[in-house]
């Protein structure tokens, strides 16, 4: 994969999901660094899967950043908003136990014809997001630190400030599939809430 040379210090490349084309997402290059970036959020290692059926989002932004746990650091895509109502929510965490194996934690909220979940200030870190997307007065190659349409970056200096983002001043996602190492909120209102345990792998998808 190509990189870039920027002051002497090479830049790699890494995709960043949800980035809209004509009709659908599409992935575009960011230029971030893995070597001299701190990456000051830390996250557990452990990745979490998230589906939804729908999320509709006010304040949007995206840019890439760095999360960072005892193995390494991990490049990630963050998505931010000023707030979200999402419909079905599912998070699964699948954690290897030892003498016993997998065991598989389950939350799900907001289903039925219930309450949706609420949040505000939501930001979530995540390498892979499969989505149907619909933005609305969207723009594309802001630098991060002048975004003005989300909540703003977040995770001290583990995101380059003069690199690729875009924002929107609202989104809606259908049919959402994620892989996230992280999920922050300001307020996170989980109407319906219900939480399983369960040996063996019993993910959301």
């Amino acid at each position: 994969m190509e990189s870039l040379a920027r002051g002497g210090t090479r830049w790699k490349r890494f995709a960043v999901v949800m980035v809209p084309s004509v009709a659908a997402t599409a992935a575009i290059g960011i230029a971030l660094s893995q070597g001299a970036l701190a990456a000051s959020f830390s996250v557990s290692g452990q990745q979490f899967k998230v589906t939804a059926d729908q999320l509709d989002g006010q304040g949007f932004v995206q840019y890439g950043a760095v999360d960072s746990n005892k193995s390494g650091k991990k490049p990630v895509a963050v998505v931010g908003l000023n707030s979200a109502k999402i419909r079905n929510l599912c998070q699964s965490v699948v954690v290897p136990v030892p003498l016993f194996g997998d065991l598989s934690m389950k939350l799900t909220a907001g289903g039925g014809g219930g309450p949706r979940v609420e949040a505000k200030k939501l930001y979530i870190d995540a390498d892979v997001m499969r989505t149907n997307a619909t933005f609305n007065n969207i723009d594309i190659g802001v630098s991060v630190d002048k975004t003005t349409k989300g909540p703003g970056p977040h995770g001290g200096d583990n995101y380059r400030k003069d690199s690729f983002a875009q924002q929107a001043d609202s989104v809606k996602f259908t049919d959402v599939k994620q892989r996230a190492w992280a999920t922050t909120a300001g307020t996170f209102k989980l109407s319906g809430l219900h939480m399983a345990v369960a040996k063996g792998k019993k993910e959301c998808y």
